[in-house]
């Protein structure tokens, strides 16, 4: 007599390597390219099987069984790699990158580790689960920028498991605003007035005036504020009026001062001075203090600004006399001037230059915008009344032309 086959509690036959547990699950054992046995269960065997109260749904076991056995027959093998072990991986290939980015990197890896999620097994993440977790860590207090660097460093790490032949689908290709609510504060520019008036302010307040000029060359060209703190009497060129922009300051986390190459190519640039910015650079370059020991910071010397110490300045600097500046402005005028950094600036310059009209390539080059788009999204800030200014100012220029076409006896344009 053959031995009698295996059946599960409803006298099913149970194929090799399937088990019913005690408690009624179904249990699929297999053995991996490596030889590493590894086991797949579910509360159902087939699609027939009604789910348990209160199981976790799961794909029949049957169904899972297809799913390997494709992926065994295709070479498909995640070698059991945990989500954080994938990052990992995924990091070790990153080199060269800058301090801001590394640090980044090291975000995402510490909230992995203590986040369940990164222990999951990288075949074992579903859609369905990717969503969830970024879900779970909104609802736990981490802000969407947050969750946009984690999702950052997951997406392209799962697709690089994709292209090993580790895992079929990718499960974090979709986008992020489509499943948390973008709760992130737009740093929004300044209206024209409001900047006349912090200016104002700035150049007649005893303590900030000596940072006057500094302040208004961030309002009046654009520059990222480490690349301002990064400019050296050599990028300055008075006689030609341009700005050479090369390179950026950086402060490390620990207070390491590091020169690196702009945020992109095209942040790599040489922007001219308008009247009043040369006028400030001038003024700027004629009341440095020279140090006593000139500070070098991998090969540059001649930085613009110095602490206390005799340092170059670099932008927590400045962020922290931006917000005393406001903090000082709403108490004695009792009003609630909006928000201003750096940053508020190069924003507040990219959109008086969209309002104005200049060409948008013309801007992206200013800006250092290596992308069209991010230049174009300023006029996004743009309401009714800039349109009705723009349509005047075109019905200004055709009026023009047809006045002239009407002198030389020619047909006019009509609006």
């Amino acid at each position: 007599m053959g031995e009698e086959k295996r059946r599960d509690n409803k006298g099913r036959l149970l194929l090799t390597g399937e088990c019913q547990e005690k408690d009624g699950s179904y249990t699929y054992r297999y053995t991996d390219k490596f030889g590493k046995r590894r086991k797949l269960s579910s509360w159902r065997l087939t699609k027939a099987d009604a789910l348990p109260p209160r199981k976790k749904f799961k794909k029949p076991l049957r169904e899972l069984e297809k799913e390997i056995q494709a992926d065994i027959a295709d070479g498909i093998c995640n070698e059991g790699i945990t989500v954080n072990e994938l990052v990992e991986r995924y990091l070790s290939l990153k080199t060269g990158v800058k301090h801001n980015t590394e640090a980044n990197y090291k975000f995402v890896q510490n909230v992995l580790k203590k986040e369940e999620f990164g222990n999951k097994l990288i075949d074992r993440v579903r859609l369905s689960d990717a969503k969830l977790f970024l879900i779970k860590l909104q609802d736990h207090g981490r802000g969407y920028s947050s969750i946009h660097s984690i999702r950052g460093v997951l997406r392209p790490a799962f697709q690089m498991a994709v292209d090993d032949d580790m895992i079929r689908k990718n499960p974090f290709e979709f986008q992020l605003a489509t499943v948390i609510v973008n709760d992130s504060v737009t740093r929004e520019a300044i209206s024209r007035e409001d900047e006349r008036k912090f200016l104002k302010f700035v150049r007649e307040d005893r303590h900030f005036s000596r940072y006057y000029e500094g302040i208004y060359i961030l309002f009046k060209t654009g520059m990222r504020i480490s690349e301002f703190v990064g400019l050296t009497l050599s990028d300055i060129d008075l006689k030609q009026r341009t700005i050479d922009i090369n390179h950026q300051l950086q402060r490390k986390r620990d207070g390491t001062k590091v020169i690196e190459t702009t945020k992109t190519n095209a942040g790599t640039r040489i922007i001219p001075m308008t009247d009043d910015v040369y006028e400030c650079f001038k003024k700027i370059i004629e009341n440095r203090v020279t140090p006593k020991v000139e500070p070098i910071i991998d090969g540059y010397a001649g930085f613009l600004y110095f602490d206390k110490d005799g340092n170059p300045m670099v932008a927590m600097h400045w962020e922290h006399y931006f917000k005393h500046i406001c903090q000082k402005y709403n108490k004695i005028y009792k009003v609630q001037m909006p928000k201003v950094t750096p940053h508020v600036c190069r924003h507040t310059y990219c959109s008086n230059m969209a309002k104005s009209g200049m060409n948008p390539k013309t801007l992206q080059y200013l800006m250092g915008h290596s992308d069209i788009g991010v230049t174009l999204n300023t006029y996004t800030h743009l309401g009714l009344q800039d349109a009705k200014q723009e349509l005047s100012r075109v019905q200004r220029e055709i009026s023009k032309q047809n006045k002239k076409a009407e002198k030389n006896g020619c047909k006019v344009v009509n609006f």
